[in-house]
């Protein structure tokens, strides 16, 4: 046993000189992190000058913009930019329009531009004269939807209503007990609206509009108002704003026959898609032809939810 022990741990002249270099190797990557510091010398730099011209720079900045404010203000083109309160939507600064003495029953619809009126109120405005309505004292306008309180008290002054009787009585300050027509926001039938009517609506632009028409165009007819909530981009906040104002007086729905309709046409339908018409364009292949369209609900990826969104416009035959 002592032999054997003696063999194992009796090394070569070479083999120790090979430990012993190993052993050293090893202390010196230990120790190499500590000795960093010592061959390392740190480079101090001089940020003085660049303190100093950031502080140049920031006097320079001030003092230019209290000359900018100063020679910019001219106090006698002030009047005829229009100053939003902070109630008003307007949150791009104040909005450019002349004011000069017009008469809003017979003003163009560039005029109103020059007066610094949004275009959506403008078509509002061109829709209730349009229709046989009068404005016949310069308050009238306050009727309008969508002209604010601070834009009506901006333009009153400068109204100048011509030949109606309500304007001849007011003048005189007679006392006539006249009563005058209340403005009715117009009714959008949503499915003969065209962009126009659309616009004229509150918070909805030329876009939404658009939107609105192509989602209606891909159904085919809207069944319900609801449906004119799920247009792509249209809040629900505003939707429920509108709704008041949306009709349905015809809703003949085009019905797709989905025993004859190609995979391109069902998916073409928004409430069918790829995965949907892909599954009864397939269940059709494999048990024939659908019998009613009730048949849909076999398959599984049809929820009732879907079913009852699509089946209006669907039929077999």
């Amino acid at each position: 046993m002592k032999k054997i022990i003696n063999e194992y741990f009796n090394f070569t002249r070479k083999e120790r000189i090979g430990i012993i270099v190993l052993l050293i190797l090893i202390l010196l990557f230990c120790f190499l992190p500590f000795l960093f510091p010592f061959f390392i010398k740190e480079k101090h730099q001089d940020t003085s000058g660049f303190a100093k011209e950031i502080s140049m720079l920031q006097f320079k900045m001030n003092d230019s913009s209290k000359n900018f404010a100063y020679n910019n203000f001219d106090e006698n083109n002030y009047q005829n930019y229009y100053q939003p309160s902070e109630k008003n939507y307007y949150s791009k600064g104040p909005i450019k329009g002349e004011l000069f003495y017009f008469d809003p029953n017979t003003l163009d619809e560039d005029g109103w531009k020059r007066l610094g009126v949004r275009e959506k109120t403008i078509a509002t405005i061109k829709n209730f004269t349009s229709k046989g309505g009068k404005f016949y004292k310069p308050e009238d306008i306050s009727k309008i939807w969508g002209l604010h309180e601070d834009e009506v008290q901006r333009l009153i002054p400068y109204i100048q209503i011509h030949n109606t009787s309500a304007e001849h009585n007011y003048e005189k300050k007679e006392y006539v007990p006249t009563v005058y027509p209340k403005y009715t926001p117009s009714i959008v039938d949503v499915n003969e609206s065209d962009t126009t009517a659309w616009i004229a609506l509150p918070f909805i632009g030329s876009k939404l509009a658009k939107r609105i028409i192509e989602y209606r165009e891909k159904l085919g007819v809207f069944n319900s108002i609801e449906q004119v909530g799920e247009t792509w981009g249209l809040h629900d906040s505003t939707f429920q704003k509108i709704k008041p104002r949306l009709a349905l007086k015809n809703a003949a729905v085009n019905t797709m026959n989905i025993n004859t309709a190609t995979l391109e046409e069902l998916k073409a339908h928004p409430y069918l898609r790829y995965a949907i018409s892909n599954a009864i364009f397939q269940y059709r292949l494999q048990h024939g032809n659908f019998k009613a369209v009730a048949d849909l609900k076999k398959i599984m990826i049809i929820t009732d939810e879907i079913y009852n969104k699509a089946a209006p416009y669907l039929r077999v035959n």
